[in-house]
Order: C-alpha cells, then structure tokens, then sequence
C-alpha cells in the first residue's frame, strides 16, 4: 500500500507502507506526481480517506482510468451548498437554506431568515464552525464568528467557497449516523448509529455514537432509503459513505453526506466477519477482492468523542485505569498531547480522545461510555493569554 500524503513524518517507521509526496491542493500538480509513479508501481484502486482527499482521489482514479465517483459527485459531497442544491432539485428532504457572503451585512439580511436558524460554513467538518441562532441578535453574533473563523484559518485566499455562510433552518428531531457502501450506485447499510444526546445547539459537538440503533425497524428502513436516495441525486456510486441524518413527525431529513468512511477513531467501533475492520472491508471493495461477510459482529458497539470541556492548555487527564476499569470500555485513545493548547467548538477541530465500548445491548453500551467519562479528569490550565486577561480583569 503507498500513502499519498503531505506531510510524511507522522508515518514514518512503519516499514510496510510507502509514501508519496503529493501538494494535496494542487490536484495538477498531486495527479501528475502519481502519474509518474505508476509508471514503476501500478496502482489499482485510490482512496480518499477525509473530505480534504476525496476530491483528489477521484481525478487520480479518473486520470489512470480506476474505477472511482466522478470529480463532481465527491465536489458536491465536500460542499454544502452544492449538497442541498442537489438534493432539492432530486426531492431528497433537506433543511430550507441561503447562501451569504462574508461582505453581506448580517444585520440587514437577518429580516429574511427563519428563526431558529443554523449558520455554517460550506467546507469545513466535525461541526467546525456550526452555530445555532434563535432570534436576530444571535444570528448576527453567529455569522461574525463564522466569519472571523474561516478568515482565522486562512481559507478565504484559497477557497471561494471558504468567503461563503450557509444558513438554513434548523430541523428538530433525533440524529443519526450511517455508514455504508456503494457498490454501481447500490447503498448497503454497515452500520446505523444513535446520538443519544440531544444535538439542539447553540454548537453540534458530537459525543457518543452507538450501534445498532434502537429506533423502530420501519423508521431505520425509512432512514437508508433516504440515504440511498441521497447517494443516487449527488451521483455517488462506489466506495464509503458517511451520513449524517435527522428523524422526526415529517419523516427523515438529510444533514450531511460524506464520500467517505467515518472519522477519527469512531471506526474502532466496528468489526467484520473474521474481525474483519472497516479499513479492510473498504480497501477490500475497491480492490474487488473476497468479502467473506458484510454482516457486523454481533455485539452491540459504540465510541465517544471526549469533549473539549474549556479553553486552555492541557496538562493532564487523571481517572485513565479507573475509566478503563469499567465493564465493557475496550480502549481509551488519547489524542491530545500534554502541553497542546485546546479550543473547544465552534472553532475547535479536535477531540481529546475516543472511548470505545462494546456490549450485550446498546443501553449497556451507553451506560458504560458515560461511566468512563465520568472517571476522567481533565487538567487545562490557562493559556498565556487568558491568564493575562485574568489579572487585567481583577486590577
């Protein structure tokens, strides 16, 4: 397997794995590059592993002639606006939305929106920059920070659709998470994940996901047909799909769709005949290899995306053997270092960690997640900045 990667330190060491260089937002540039190395090292199938490479991965696959998702179905996955564009003229229920610019006065546009609302920008992920509004004066408070956000990441020099805010409705209901498979246009369900929390706002900050769901069996069947629905609109026939849906009285509404698999840990979650891992199960499918099941394991499985509880600077997390002590907690994976400094969501990109779960019932499941959690302890201390406005306040 070769990596295509722009930063090759972080996978240095691992001898089964070559790399390659590639300039992830010059796609001439990356698309010639692999051209190249085929010419030494055939490849037979490309995968994007995040929304930043999906697009890439489908002008690589269509420069070498691979089977892949044509360039504008994993454009339209990556962006919002395009989603829903497309959905809506294919009758896939979405929230009702407007496009705004970062020039646009929000306070003379505010007349024109339904309250509540949700402002968010059109590329970013992990409920980056999401905000809910509930009257006009929230909305242009959440605009702004969406705003100073984008221009904070640098993205508004490089990305037209980074100088844009979506806003649209909010749609009450429950959340959900699907992954799935695309085989010629042909959605197979993998897994269907509760949200137990409540995913209400002002900020979306994902926590714990479980599976398999416990929503009702007719209303699960009415969620993957609507995935399916969405698949086929958008133009996405091969490989993983991630959605993200909401259920309530008027039936299923689409929130987001991914050309790609779940991130971050959350896919530790789940496993295969003969243990089989969704990274094996993917790569496998786009190879056309030997699927022996894709039935999941028959335990009940989930993860939780430990919070940034506050701003700062994080020292340590205590309680890690007593959370893993817990019946039915299988890892806890720490992703953020000693030292680093944390910033919570809306702004925020990262997590602290995972805790992965599994278990006879999804309730066992959950109950064991949130008792973990509640063993840990995390030690932030002020950044520099914040302790400095700290003794300016108490002078």
């Amino acid at each position: 397997m070769t990596v295509g990667a722009e930063g090759t330190a972080m996978l240095a060491g691992q001898e089964d794995l070559s790399f390659l260089a590639l300039a992830f937002r010059k796609a001439e540039d990356s698309v010639r590059t692999v051209v190249e190395f085929v010419q030494t090292r055939p490849i037979d199938a490309v995968i994007g592993v995040d929304d930043n490479t999906t697009v890439l991965a489908a002008q690589i696959s269509a420069a070498l002639g691979l089977p892949h998702n044509s360039v504008d179905s994993v454009s339209a996955a990556r962006n919002k606006r395009l989603m829903r564009e497309l959905l809506r003229r294919h009758g896939v229920p979405v929230p009702s939305f407007m496009l705004l610019s970062l020039d646009d006065d929000p306070k003379a546009v505010a007349g024109q929106v339904s309250f509540p609302c949700v402002a968010k920008p059109l590329i970013l992920s992990a409920s980056c920059g999401v905000i809910r509004a509930n009257d006009a004066a929230e909305f242009v408070a959440a605009f702004r920070r969406v705003a100073s956000l984008l221009m904070q990441l640098g993205l508004t020099a490089t990305d037209k659709a980074a100088r844009q805010i979506l806003v649209e409705d909010f749609i009450p209901g429950r959340e959900v998470a699907l992954e799935g498979l695309l085989t010629q246009g042909k959605l197979r369900v993998l897994a269907l994940f509760d949200k137990p929390d409540p995913m209400d706002g002002p900020f979306f900050e994902e926590t714990i996901y479980v599976t398999p769901s416990r929503l009702p069996a007719s209303v699960q069947a009415d969620i993957a047909s609507c995935a399916a629905r969405a698949a086929k609109a958008m133009g996405v026939q091969e490989g993983p799909m991630h959605g993200e849906l909401r259920v309530n009285e008027k039936g299923v509404w689409v929130i987001e769709v991914a050309a790609r698999s779940i991130g971050g840990r959350c896919s530790r979650t789940l496993r295969f005949a003969t243990d089989m891992s969704l990274e094996e199960l993917i790569l496998r499918h786009a190879l056309r290899m030997d699927i022996p099941s894709f039935d999941r394991e028959g335990k009940a499985a989930g993860v939780m995306m430990l919070p940034i509880p506050r701003a700062g600077v994080l020292s340590e997390i205590r309680g890690q053997e007593q959370a893993l002590a817990v019946p039915g907690i299988e890892e806890l994976a720490v992703t953020a270092q000693p030292r680093q400094e944390l910033v919570p969501l809306p702004e925020g990109t990262r997590y602290l960690g995972f805790l992965i779960a599994r278990g006879d019932t999804a309730e066992a499941v959950e109950a064991a997640l949130r008792q973990a959690h509640s063993k840990l302890e995390f030690v932030i201390n002020p950044t520099l900045t914040q302790a400095q406005n700290s003794r300016v306040m108490s002078f």
